[in-house]
């Protein structure tokens, strides 16, 4: 197994933790490897590992370690969080550079959007050697992008996106993301038989065939283009009553005059010319008559234009297959800042990967969960008492007010006995 980066080392348990899933690793699979492995478990040492982009600095936001307001584990859930509203956020972790050709590759990490994100990326992107970290921007060239992006209401889905031939190739299939503020564990698997699979928390979301769900190749078969559909070929599903005749009335005009109106007492043929009734809408215009629709009795379905094999097709074995993959990154614009990365993972093995999976983010949704749960909670209660202390506070208020009012009609009432 190829040494893990970036495990930490901030306490015993900690590292007690990166040994135990390392040793997991080993024990299920003797030829696993794990490339990149970051948990942020020792503090501020991830600022060693990690690099800031320096391109165009003033757009930038700057990222936090923090697990954020709510958590399962306040270590262990540390991670990676976008921290200034309306910016960009540019930064990577350069690892060991190798090959997936004829390997696994499975890519895996955590996000949690608390800040219940309106439009902001949640993705990363993964890059050759060549990549100048200092300069990584939106125009950097990537392999894979991989991971959520959320903007409005209609924008809620998983990137995956590979690059062949220096041309970006995003999937087909629509992918829904999570979007109900908690961490959430992504994982993707390329494998060398030109396979994907795109995990949502450990659970399958998509799959299928890389040359099938993505562009990257002409197709293999084209409609043959010396076939022609029959002219008796009828693929109209309805056609017109030949029964159905137009009503004798249907025929009235869109617009009639207003008869009902009257010259403007102001008008001036010789200035304005001849006046004449204004044109209204005919409410009993119906539009154009068309018969009634029924089922064609010759209906012969749609036509199947012959296929054959396409010329310019030529299959490409290694789709999936990248050299000198050596950078993690992230490339992203939020408006509303709040997202945390974190147990990212690229590695050979998938069991290694779900194994990683449930022992950090599953070990701490369902406390995350809790502890957010009792934070709302407690915050109801806290405006619960502040709304009770102001209508109480508005209450006395009135009371006073209504005593005095009645203290300054008694004494009027005194006052003007005595004058009397």
């Amino acid at each position: 197994m190829a040494a893990a980066a970036g495990l930490g080392g901030g306490g015993a348990l900690r590292r007690g933790l990166g040994a135990l899933l390392l040793l997991g690793a080993l024990l299920g699979d003797a030829r696993a490897a794990v490339y990149f492995q970051e948990q942020f478990l020792d503090g501020a040492g991830w600022q060693k590992r990690w690099v800031h982009s320096e391109y165009k600095a003033e757009r930038l936001g700057t990222f936090k370690l923090t697990a954020g307001k709510f958590y399962g584990d306040p270590v262990r859930d540390k991670g990676l969080q976008t921290s200034e509203n309306s910016k960009f956020y540019a930064i990577s972790s350069r690892f060991k550079p190798f090959s997936n050709k004829g390997k696994t590759l499975v890519i895996q990490y955590t996000v949690k959007h608390e800040q219940k994100i309106d439009c902001g990326g949640g993705y990363i992107k993964i890059f050759s050697s060549d990549l100048d970290q200092k300069n990584l921007s939106g125009d950097s060239r990537y392999y894979i992008m991989f991971g959520p992006d959320i903007c409005g209401s209609e924008t809620k889905k998983v990137h995956v996106i590979l690059n062949y031939k220096n041309k970006p190739h995003p999937i087909k299939k629509p992918i829904r993301c999570k979007v109900d503020g908690y961490t959430h564990l992504y994982t993707l698997i390329i494998r060398p038989d030109q396979t994907y699979e795109v995990k949502i928390d450990n659970e399958v979301a998509a799959s299928g065939n890389l040359e099938d769900d993505l562009d990257f190749l002409p197709p293999r078969k084209i409609n043959d283009p010396a076939v022609k559909k029959p002219h008796d070929w009828d693929d109209r599903i309805q056609i017109d009553d030949p029964n159905d005749v137009k009503p004798e009335d249907w025929d009235e005009p869109e617009y009639i005059m207003d008869t009902s109106a009257e010259k403007p007492e102001d008008w001036n043929d010789s200035v304005n010319g001849k006046w004449s009734y204004p044109m209204i809408k005919n409410p009993l215009y119906r539009g154009e008559w068309q018969p009634r629709q029924i089922d064609n009795p010759n209906y012969r379905g749609v036509w199947p234009h012959p296929k054959i094999d396409n010329p310019n097709y030529s299959p490409d074995y290694n789709i999936y297959s990248y050299e000198n993959i050596s950078i993690i990154g992230l490339d992203i614009w939020q408006v509303r800042a709040g997202t945390i990365f974190d147990n990212f993972l690229i590695t050979d093995d998938e069991d290694y990967a779900e194994d990683f999976g449930d022992e950090t983010w599953g070990e701490t949704k369902d406390p995350e969960k809790e502890m957010n749960i009792r934070q709302t909670e407690e915050e109801q209660e806290r405006e619960r008492v502040i709304e009770e202390k102001y209508f109480e506070q508005r209450f006395k208020k009135k009371i006073k007010e209504k005593r005095k009012s009645q203290r300054d009609r008694v004494m009027r009432s005194s006052i003007k006995k005595e004058e009397l």
